[in-house]
């Protein structure tokens, strides 16, 4: 087998698993309302495969680098999420998703400007989150309508997050750790949401997603951190594996306090 279709082959293979994963996530949370969904929807679906397969093709330190720039990218994606649930309540799904996208991409060259640190990092994601999610706790509460998934639901999720991992594996040997940190964590599930769930349940229901998402994305801020600090010191197995665990940890924890809060 010649060494370009064995790479074709590769990628391909790499693609499919993660669109499976990706539509199997979306799924699931389209059924279980605003606040579950949206802790599925802040679990590493995406970014998470994207940075399997990096750890495949480069080193730790390679690792280490593209999540130290993955963390300032973290803060961005609150900013999204808050700009297209305000949107969202009165205006149409493509208005709302290019304007947040649009503020993300912005934010993502700037981001891209500055010479991160980990204290940086953090800080950036403090201030982020600390502005955001108080704004958007209004928007968390709303009712979700019965779904219909229609022809185009998986196909549309799945070539979008294939062409997010093509990206990331194709371009990460000659754009360097910072850039494919960045891509990596461009929010591919939130836009899909936007553009799927919109049309179909109204901008409010969807924006409740979005909006229960703040505390979650939270928990995946700190597992990019641990990823960053676990990568230099263990190896890209164990910061990957550390990383998952903090954020199901975190989520399962933002789960279980939900429940309590509820039965009082």
């Amino acid at each position: 087998m010649s060494p370009e279709l064995a790479f074709i082959l590769t990628l391909g293979l790499r693609m499919a698993i993660t669109a499976a994963f990706v539509v199997t996530a979306s799924i699931i949370t389209e059924r279980s309302g605003p606040v579950i969904g949206a802790l599925i929807a802040t679990l590493p679906i995406s970014a998470g495969p994207s940075y399997v397969f990096l750890a495949l093709d480069h080193d730790a330190a390679f690792i280490a680098e593209g999540a130290l720039a993955s963390l300032p990218i973290n803060a961005a994606t609150i900013f999204l999420g808050l700009t297209y649930v305000v949107l969202a309540q009165r205006h149409g799904a493509l208005l709302s998703c290019l304007a947040a996208v649009a503020v993300w991409l912005v934010l993502a060259a700037i981001i891209r400007s500055v010479q991160w640190s980990l204290a940086g990092g953090l800080v950036v994601n403090a201030i982020a989150f600390g502005i955001c999610v108080p704004l958007l706790a209004r928007y968390r509460h709303a009712k979700m309508p019965p779904i219909r998934r229609r022809w185009y639901d998986i196909p549309l999720r799945a070539s979008l997050v294939a062409t997010l991992v093509a990206t990331v594996v194709t371009t990460s040997g000659w754009v360097g750790p910072k850039i494919s940190g960045m891509i990596a964590l461009f929010p591919i599930v939130f836009t899909s949401m936007m553009l799927i769930l919109h049309p179909r349940i109204g901008g409010p229901p969807t924006a409740a997603v979005l909006a229960n998402s703040a505390w979650g994305l939270i928990g995946l801020g700190i597992a990019i951190a641990v990823l960053h600090v676990a990568a230099l010191q263990f190896g890209s197995t164990v910061g990957l594996t550390l990383a998952l665990a903090t954020c199901i940890g975190w989520n399962l924890s933002l789960w279980w306090l939900g429940r309590g809060k509820a039965a009082e």
